[in-house]
């Protein structure tokens, strides 16, 4: 089967990406190398193309009604120009996916998902629409558009090129601005744990918008301000962070409770007015009345060169008491790093537990979420 390109496919071959396939698209796993463009953009800054991404549309008189239907999160209170991150359940509490909704107009949002799972959720949705007899548009933009983001601490210095306003918007909000002839909607989101923007733009004006903001992007230029960076540093850079991944931290299996992920859990938001119990609402309640999840999102440093890998089993005392779901040698930090899940009784920093790895067994310590936190500027 042939892969699906992003309008910045060409782009990537020329500026030496190696190109991978990720979930039915060919993209770069990395350009000048995965550790090299992880430090660029924890130094400078680093462009990555997420038009991959899922990116839903949604009109009519009740979509707003419709996504408080779906999403773990309050809707209705959100502001035109403003984005909220949230978590889409299944009736048994797991994750479908975590999503970005952005409030166009009063009756107008978009979400952007994960790219395995845009099917899925148009068909989530489509369900929940059918079943309420919800009057709503939606249209699927992935591929009409493409996606940028530009994340690292000078990346707003470039963006100031592009408008004054953008360096003044508040994390989570977005603003809509013409560059010259193309239309473009910017947001202080991102998925680095760095400062930056994620720019959605009409996908056969991709080239000329890159030429128009990035005139400083030099691949083979050492002290450029910008640079390509790949899947590879993306994933490294979102879990120093501490940013939960779908497939990894994020599955259909994982309770949403489990995730540390309250703040996007709004589990009085049928309470308030024109308040919706959310799918899977009711299925959370109920692992709150038995006392709570089972388990528990944590960080491991690990006091071993070699990396953990998802699905690696956690001792304690010669008994299993959680499963890795990812880990990586992180440049940053220069030691092995991991996320993991692990029983209510293990979860406490300081705690000292075992992952096996083969024939190997690698001593790890329980850490604070994130690894990293960016500078303050």
């Amino acid at each position: 089967m042939d892969l699906k390109k992003t309008p910045l496919h060409q782009w990537h071959v020329d500026h030496g990406g190696k190109m991978v396939d990720f979930e039915g698209w060919s993209l770069p796993m990395s350009f000048s190398g995965i550790t090299d463009e992880h430090n660029q953009v924890r130094k400078s800054g680093g462009v990555f193309d997420v038009s991959h991404m899922g990116r839903l549309k949604f009109k009519g008189r009740h979509a707003r009604k419709l996504l408080e239907r779906a999403c773990s999160r309050r809707i209705s209170d959100m502001q035109v120009g403003q984005c909220r991150y949230s978590l889409l359940l299944n009736d048994k509490g797991g994750i479908r996916d975590d999503v970005l909704v952005y409030r166009l107009g009063d009756d107008e949002f978009m979400m952007v998902v994960n790219a395995s799972n845009r099917q899925k959720i148009k068909d989530h949705l489509a369900s929940l629409q059918e079943s309420d007899d919800l009057k709503v548009k939606t249209e699927d933009q992935t591929e009409s558009t493409a996606m940028i983001a530009i994340q690292g601490p000078n990346v707003m210095e470039l963006a100031s090129k592009v408008s004054s306003e953008v360096p003044t918007l508040k994390r989570y909000r977005f603003v809509t601005k013409n560059l010259v002839v193309i239309k473009l909607m910017v947001s202080r989101t991102g998925y680095t744990g760095e400062n930056g923007v994620e720019v959605i733009l009409p996908a056969g004006a991709t080239g000329m918008a890159l030429k128009l903001m990035m005139k400083d992007l030099d691949a083979n230029q050492a002290d450029a301000l910008i640079k390509p960076a790949g899947l590879g540093a993306r994933d490294t850079l979102r879990l120093e962070a501490g940013m939960p991944l779908y497939g990894h931290e994020l599955t259909e299996e994982t309770n949403a409770l489990s995730t540390g992920l309250g703040f996007a859990i709004s589990m009085d938001k049928d309470e308030h007015e024109n308040g919706e119990e959310f799918v899977g609402q009711a299925a959370l309640k109920a692992t709150l009345a038995e006392g709570g999840p089972k388990e528990a999102l944590v960080g491991l440093e690990i006091d071993s060169p070699r990396t953990a890998r998802q699905g690696m089993d956690i001792m304690s005392d010669g008994a299993s008491v959680g499963l890795v779901t990812s880990g990586c040698k992180s440049p940053t930090l220069g030691k092995s790093i991991a996320m993991a899940y692990v029983t209510q009784a293990h979860k406490e920093p300081g705690t000292n537990l075992t992952i096996v790895s083969g024939k190997n067994e690698l001593p790890a310590t329980v850490v604070p979420l994130p690894f990293y936190k960016a500078p303050k500027k």
